[in-house]
């Protein structure tokens, strides 16, 4: 246990990528282990790989790509500040319900938040609102992908620990309206202290907005309709979203559409490589984890600390957090749940509720320097010094951690919707 941990933060600290170094620590020792096989790397690797519902994350991912390629994710923008642009900090809040809405279409936070960029941040400082500021509310808004399903971090979680996929997706509806409601009442404040200008209440214009928005509209409806009516499980529900927008290109877009779609697709794969070498390499250091029984191990020690659920759960989510200054979410949850979760089963804390603590403390960690993804990928594509738009993302940072503290002292927020969905469904 302690060479593999050495060896990976010896990597990590060397600037390895960490899929890298968490495949190259447990192979090492896999290699100088004279019970261990050396194809038992190929093995782990590629069985862990090689399950059905890990086809949903590049699913979505390119759904995600093929959204910001055909315009939906403009529609969706401007239909939300038709409606709530007239507000006090009517353009922040319109960015907040739109990252709501695409977040129901593609489950990467990083591509929302540069999607977001592109679009709102001009448009913002355009009228009059800071540039921290406008930087900041997309940054943090970005994060909403990882909680509103379909969301990437719960597939991966439901993967890793063999938990429902669908339940943890319906579990991840209320605390992410949470988040987004937390974020649009710090922009309110915002806006209220530095006397942000509103525009006015056009019900022609919202009208003409919504009905241009439509397309866009209609892909939530289909993906998750498709998964509360039971009618798609969560890979199938991938699939249409890819073929609700590629067909959506093809009539809108036509010969346009068909020469972005290699582009499109190419972006898409570049990201899936990324995430699946990191699934496959969590999946050798879980083989090696269960041969040397490190789970059972950790879960004898941490059960002797006399531990109650709630010591537990606020002691894993400052880990979570620490983590999230350094690694991105994907590898925060591969990286801690194969040792984490066996301690979490044998203090009998819910699966699904300990995946959205762990989803919203990754949400967090997103716009915590020095590598909160989001707030590079807001810096460069707006331009802005990434200190700004860390100052920007810290006010909704604290009302993240309000709602964080709220599920784990009410887990209603998360059960109550997945126990009655699924429950209907069964019927």
């Amino acid at each position: 246990m302690y060479l593999v941990g050495i060896l990976a933060i010896a990597l990590l600290i060397l600037s390895v990528p960490i899929g890298i170094a968490l495949s190259a620590a447990s192979a090492v020792y896999i290699l100088i282990d004279p019970l261990l096989e050396p194809s038992v790397i190929f093995r782990a690797f590629f069985s862990f790989v090689g399950r059905y519902s890990l086809m949903a994350i590049p699913l979505f991912i390119f759904a995600g790509f093929l959204m910001e390629r055909t315009g939906l994710i403009g529609q969706l923008f401007r239909f939300a500040d038709a409606l709530v642009g007239w507000m006090p900090g009517g353009f922040g809040i319109a960015t907040v319900l739109a990252c709501v809405l695409f977040a129901a279409i593609s489950g990467s936070s990083v591509a929302m938040a540069a999607a977001m960029s592109v679009i709102a941040i001009p448009e913002m400082i355009k009228r009059g609102y800071p540039p921290w500021l406008a930087s900041g509310v997309v940054a943090a808004s970005g994060g909403i992908a990882m909680l509103i399903p379909p969301s990437i971090i719960l597939v991966l979680y439901g993967i890793v620990t063999d938990t429902s996929i669908v339940r943890l997706f319906f579990a991840g509806v209320i605390p992410g309206l949470c988040l987004a409601a937390s974020n649009i009442v710090s922009m309110l404040v915002l806006a209220w202290v530095l006397k942000l200008p509103r525009g006015k209440l056009d019900l022609r214009e919202a009208a003409r907005a919504g009905k241009v928005a439509l397309p866009a509209l209609g892909m939530p409806v289909v993906i998750l309709g498709g998964l509360y009516g039971g009618l798609f499980t969560p890979t199938e529900a991938a699939a249409a979203a890819c073929g609700y927008a590629i067909l959506y290109g093809l009539i809108t877009g036509r010969g346009e559409f068909v020469k972005e779609l290699l582009p499109t697709t190419r972006r898409a794969l570049n990201l899936t490589a990324i995430v699946i070498f990191l699934v496959g390499s969590v999946g050798v250091f879980q083989f090696l984890a269960a041969n040397l029984y490190w789970p059972q191990i950790v879960t004898k020690a941490v059960v002797s600390m006399g531990l109650t659920q709630l010591g537990f759960i606020f002691m894993f989510m400052l880990v979570a957090l620490f983590l999230g200054m350094f690694l991105d979410g994907v590898a925060i949850v591969l990286l801690t749940m194969p040792v984490v979760f066996p301690v979490a089963a044998a203090l009998k804390i819910d699966p699904v509720h300990l995946g959205i603590m762990l989803t919203i403390a990754v949400e967090m960690s997103v716009v915590t320097p020095p590598v909160g993804l989001n707030l590079y990928a807001v810096s460069s594509t707006s331009g802005i010094p990434i200190t700004q738009v860390t100052k920007g993302a810290m006010p909704f940072f604290a009302t993240d951690a309000i709602v964080l503290l709220l599920v784990i002292f009410f887990p209603t927020l998360a059960l109550w919707l997945p126990e009655l969905l699924v429950t209907e469904v069964l019927k």
